[in-house]
């Protein structure tokens, strides 16, 4: 399938070689030059601007975007509805607010174009494990893009499918899933970054206490425990993977400060709790930990910025300014 990838960055480019090795023609555009020159040497064919990228597309156009939340992804759909025909498809691929999918797909909508807001998870391992992707909007363009998703998924792999599930969609096993209407997608996706900011608070606190037995006379090898519950505990996980690995390459992380950022999702996650009424004191408690790390360093945090570089590239920021 031929389709365009607008944004370049840790995740478009990943995604964007994924689904070029599966056999899918990329047209690709970024802001930077020369991040478009090196998908071309990868394969792509290079546009200078969208308007370029649209027309080098066949109808119906899929144009997928990935670009950070806001006024970015805003700024690129108002353009694309200039430029976009009836029954094209634009892919909102990045970490939007659901409520902004509700509107955009009702202002597209009106012009015939359809929307779907996609929720990706994966990381910078996404292009070699695959990406689980949590789908809302139109579900005649989802449909439409299924060879697309199913080459960004990662397929079922080794993992069998959970008993009882015979009558239940087969695409989650897939590792891509249709959810609902507009912004369903980045609903998921939003509860999944609060789920993820409370499991990481929950193993960078108990290796801050493992780090700190010497109160009790103990003087563990914290690195080797990480190691050890890969293997048969039922805390056994991919941010412990990454936690093992971190701690066996510094383990006093003496490499990471510990200021931990948030993206936005596990705030957004937190407003949602409250507005429904639903009691998350793990979650919110995560957050604010998140909050305090700017300003207090400890072992925990740094662990917390170890794992998020290590599943999704995140460098730490020389600053962080509240707003």
């Amino acid at each position: 399938m031929r389709f365009g990838m607008l944004g370049l960055g840790r995740m478009g480019a990943h995604m964007a070689r994924r689904l070029m090795r599966g056999g899918h023609l990329c047209v690709a555009h970024d802001r930077e030059g020369a991040k478009v020159a090196e998908m071309v040497r990868q394969g792509a064919e290079g546009a200078g601007s969208l308007a370029e990228l649209v027309r080098k597309l066949e109808p119906p156009r899929v144009v997928w975007m990935m670009l950070p939340a806001g006024d970015a992804t805003g700024g690129a759909i108002r353009e694309l509805a200039e430029l976009l025909d009836a029954d094209d498809i634009a892919v909102d691929g990045g970490n939007s607010h659901y409520k902004d999918d509700v509107e955009r797909s009702k202002w597209l909508g009106n012009r015939g174009i359809h929307f779907v807001d996609c929720g990706t998870s994966g990381g910078i391992w996404g292009e070699t494990r695959g990406y689980c992707l949590m789908l809302g909007g139109d579900r005649e363009a989802v449909t439409y893009l299924d060879p697309l998703l199913r080459t960004l998924a990662p397929g079922r792999g080794s993992i069998p499918p959970t008993q009882g599930r015979a009558r239940l969609n087969k695409t989650a096993e897939e590792g891509y899933l249709y959810c609902g209407g507009p912004g369903a997608g980045h609903f998921v996706k939003m509860v999944h970054n609060g789920i993820e900011y409370g499991l990481m608070e929950a193993f960078a606190e108990g290796f801050d206490l493992l780090n700190n037995a010497h109160s009790f006379g103990y003087e563990l090898p914290v690195p080797d425990i990480a190691e050890l519950w890969r293997r048969g505990s039922v805390v056994s996980a991919w941010l412990l993977d990454i936690t093992a690995q971190a701690l066996a390459q510094d383990p006093r992380l003496a490499s990471v400060e510990g200021r931990v950022a948030d993206s936005g999702e596990g705030r957004w996650t937190v407003e949602a709790a409250v507005q429904a009424g639903v009691p998350c004191p793990a979650l919110t408690l995560a957050l604010y930990t998140r909050f305090r790390s700017r300003a207090d360093h400890t072992f925990a945090e740094k662990l917390l910025s170890a794992m998020r570089l290590g599943f999704g590239g995140h460098v730490e920021a020389p600053q962080l300014v509240a707003k």
